[in-house]
């Protein structure tokens, strides 16, 4: 079984939002919300609430899921599309800058528990 969430349009750029994605994948899911908690980055937020859109996702996909036994399978940053912007310059001139913008995949599997494997 596997729930996935994701949050599209993120303003933040892909390279900063991946920094904090790093830091959850392959982790339980409550180590990985607690870790997003105590990280420092203003995109940590936003990774949560996916996160936790995740788990509730999992719970409504199947009744009987354990939510103690879920982890981060896979999570993941694409880039977004770019807003362009222009800022004045000098003499009359322009300068073009882009803001960047994030789409954010969070999947979440249950890991099999101690003693049984799966067939």
């Amino acid at each position: 079984m596997e729930a996935r969430a994701e949050a599209k349009y993120i303003r933040c750029s892909p390279q900063k939002a991946r920094l904090v994605v790093d830091l959850i994948r392959g982790k339980q899911a409550d180590q990985a919300l607690q870790a997003l908690q105590f990280t420092n980055k203003r995109v940590a937020r936003e990774v949560e609430k996916v996160l936790r859109s995740a788990i509730a996702n999992a719970e409504n996909k199947n009744e009987d899921v354990d939510v103690d036994r879920l982890y981060v399978t896979r999570a993941y940053v694409n880039e977004g599309p770019r807003m362009k912007r222009i800022r004045p310059a000098p003499m009359g001139r322009a300068y073009r800058y882009q803001r960047r913008l994030a789409h954010l995949v969070i999947h979440l599997a249950e890991r099999p528990a101690p003693g049984k494997e799966e067939r």
